[in-house]
């Protein structure tokens, strides 16, 4: 992978959806959005009602912090533990998919599964959040929606 910008981060989740809630919060203050700024309301808008739907809405800063450092004996590198924060993977596949070479770096099944117990153990409400396919469907859904207004 190649660096294109230097000062780009990537950021969890939970730090957009903080972002996103301040942003709100400024603009809300000053009541008038400029005619340029409706469509970054919008934008905004429904990227936080996204994030509202999964587990980042549960999250704050220690639980990350102490998920983090319960990583540190897999050795992985920060994208991989920004994917696993985020995309919470429940089985040795989905592992797979997020850990670059995971069969050569993971000598055993039982590390694998120490690994997908620590990811099982971020806090979720499981009566908010949708399940991954749920949100599949509904993406589905918008976009149907959409072509129907289009025509």
């Amino acid at each position: 992978m190649e660096v294109l910008k230097e000062k780009s981060v990537m950021l969890s989740n939970f730090e957009v959806y903080q972002l996103l809630q301040e942003a709100e919060t400024k603009t809300s203050k000053s009541k008038s959005i400029k005619k340029h700024q409706v469509n970054l309301a919008t934008i905004s808008y429904e990227a936080r009602k996204y994030l509202e739907k999964t587990p980042c809405k549960h999250q704050n800063a220690e639980v990350i912090e102490d998920f983090l450092k319960s990583l540190a004996p897999f050795n992985l590198t920060k994208a991989e533990k920004l994917q696993l924060l985020n995309l919470r993977p429940e089985t040795h596949v989905e592992i797979q998919l997020i850990i670059e070479e995971s069969v050569e770096r993971f000598k055993t099944e039982e590390e694998i599964q120490e690994l997908l117990d620590i990811v099982a153990k971020l806090p979720s409400d499981h009566k908010e959040t949708i399940s991954k396919d749920e949100i599949g469907d509904e993406e589905m859904e918008e976009e149907k929606d959409n072509e129907i207004e289009n025509e």
